[in-house]
């Protein structure tokens, strides 16, 4: 999968970030990343703290185990999540069937 890359401590996701939705849900593919909704607006970082306490909460993990990489003001993002493998972020994320 190209959104779900494995390091040495856990993963690197791809992710395309729609902020401002009704609620916050992963949704599916979005080119070569993993679309997530998040409620929050874009403004402040609201976004982007949304998205580690969603990510972390979702792989049952610390926020500190959650680190934006690459995307602070941008839809495209690239998150580290240390400390779990490939095979649970697909579980707990859940295995696309879009």
């Amino acid at each position: 999968m190209s959104w779900l890359r494995v390091n040495d401590d856990g993963v690197t996701l791809t992710l395309y970030i729609q902020p401002g939705a009704k609620k916050t849900e992963v949704v599916g593919l979005h080119g070569e990343a993993l679309k997530i909704r998040l409620h929050a607006p874009p403004v402040d970082g609201q976004a982007n703290a949304q998205l580690i306490a969603f990510l972390a909460q979702r792989l049952a993990l610390p926020k500190r185990a959650v680190t934006l990489l690459a995307g602070e003001s941008s839809r495209a993002k690239r998150v580290r999540v240390a400390g779990i493998d490939a095979a649970c972020v697909r579980a707990q994320l859940g295995e696309p069937a879009w």
